[in-house]
């Protein structure tokens, strides 16, 4: 049985759809009452970094307007003042719309413009009204679109780049720390010619860089604001120079850089710049997981897998068998991975989801985005600090496993031909002897000329290390 509210639990507030009770300690109005009733979904409102980013257009826009001598400086004051607590965080508790709303949310945008207007006019002399005041030259349909660029690229800015700087960074440290330590190389998961430790970790920094690279050149793109467009692309009730203005204001406020979209239209019936940064987030994602499977590999065992590295032990690895311990931050990461692939997969059907004038899943499109910066920054950070800053490589597995590796024949190729190097190499393997005894036997060569050309450290360098000619593969 539902508990009747009392009068003083709850006021009555009015919109255009008439009065409802809103409860009494709550800053928000009518039009986000009645969000909060329409949508009880996931119990998820929306993120952070998107109110930041409401905040942040919120004040910039009270700022804008009275520059243009629209709003009155005393209530443009206090709204700026309002807006910039909402933007730190003081009032999150006020944001309670669930992330499964209306599509151009609208809701949220209200949200923000009653909690700033209630503020506001406590902490002034003056009414400041949500719509009129607050929502100033602004609709929700550039307001949103523009927050969601705002708040993913402070998101990518602060913390995304930072945690993958660091990352790559920590596996420079190590690839250089191990630069001269040989092992067997792989492909299809089965022995191949030998690499260092430092050519294998460079791999990685460079999936890395190259993921970087291309996010950067996605901000590009996502930093063009369509704010001043307002209901459709036209700029209806807003003055013209507005878009230039609000663009100016937030670089100002965040200290990145940002411009007035070209077309407003576009920014507006398109979220397109949301959805490359999604996929290049998503590229990171498949660089990551990548790099954490390679680390579980090595890591296998340690008796009865490839046993190469040693992880740090971060706990216990079950409930039932004492002293198993398992590579659990590279298995956090590639579950943050997967989860980022299916947000690019929800965002790309959100921006796919526009009609004509407006798209109309753009709430799902600001949850999905900042959830990925963010997991991706945080995973990161811990795949850098607590699995490769600290691991180890067991040389002796290592070294034993490269000198039985009868690939090491490859560099045969040149002098004795591709046939007569596979007869060695599945000699090897049957007999279960290193490469060079077999070779010494059967190659014809001498024992100082075979030290020479299966040197394993100069392999790693390739190219041609001795005359004649041979087959590949």
């Amino acid at each position: 049985m539902t508990k009747r509210k009392t009068p003083s639990e709850y006021r009555i507030e009015h919109d255009s759809m008439g009065e409802l009770q809103v409860p009494a300690a709550a800053l928000w109005g009518a039009q986000t009452q009645r969000a909060v009733q329409n949508f009880p979904v996931s119990g998820r409102p929306m993120p952070r970094g998107f109110i930041r980013a409401l905040g942040l257009v919120k004040g910039a826009a009270a700022e804008v307007n009275a520059g243009f001598g629209l709003l009155p400086k005393t209530v443009a004051k206090a709204i700026g003042e309002a807006a910039a607590q909402v933007a730190v965080g003081e009032h999150d508790a006020q944001f309670p719309i669930d992330v499964y709303q209306t599509g151009s949310g609208t809701s949220s945008n209200m949200n923000a413009n009653e909690v700033i207007a209630t503020l506001a006019t406590r902490a002034g002399k003056a009414k400041v009204h949500p719509n009129d005041h607050v929502n100033l030259g602004q609709s929700s349909n550039d307001v949103i679109p523009t927050a969601i660029r705002v708040s993913a690229q402070l998101a990518v800015a602060e913390d995304l780049l930072p945690s993958l700087k660091h990352l790559r960074k920590t596996i420079d440290r190590r690839a250089q720390s191990l630069g001269k330590t040989v092992k067997t190389g792989r492909t299809h998961l089965m022995d191949a010619m030998p690499l260092t430790f430092g050519q294998e970790f460079g791999a990685w920094s460079a999936q890395l860089a190259s993921a970087q690279a291309r996010i950067e050149d996605a901000l590009k793109r996502l930093r063009r604001l369509p704010i001043g467009g307002t209901a459709i692309g036209t700029g209806i009730n807003a003055d013209p120079r507005f878009g230039k203005a609000m663009a100016k204001a937030l670089s100002s406020l965040t200290g990145t850089k940002f411009e007035s979209a070209a077309d407003k239209f576009e920014g507006l019936a398109s979220q397109d710049d949301a959805v490359e940064l999604s996929g290049q987030l998503n590229a990171l994602a498949v660089a990551l997981m990548k790099i954490a499977n390679d680390l579980r590999w090595m890591n296998a065992g340690p008796l009865a897998g490839l046993g190469e590295i040693e992880l740090p032990a971060l706990q216990p690895g079950s409930s039932i068998m004492p002293g198993k311990v398992n590579p659990v931050i590279a298995e956090a990461t590639c579950m943050v991975c997967a989860q980022v692939m299916g947000h690019h997969t929800a965002i790309t059907v959100a921006g796919a989801s526009g009609n004509f004038q407006l798209n109309v899943m753009l709430p799902l499109i600001a949850n999905d985005l900042l959830d990925s910066i963010g997991l991706l920054a945080n995973v990161m950070r811990l795949l850098a600090d607590k699995s490769i800053a600290g691991l180890k490589v067991r040389g002796d597995n290592v070294a034993s496993a490269l000198g039985r590796n009868p690939i090491l024949v490859t560099a045969l190729n040149p002098i004795i031909g591709y046939e007569k190097a596979a007869a060695i190499a599945k000699r090897a393997y049957k007999e279960n002897r290193p490469v060079f005894d077999v070779a010494l036997e059967d190659s014809g060569l001498s024992a100082a000329q075979l030290k020479k050309l299966l040197d394993p450290a100069v392999l790693t360098k390739g190219g041609i290390h001795a005359g004649g000619a041979g087959g590949g593969g």
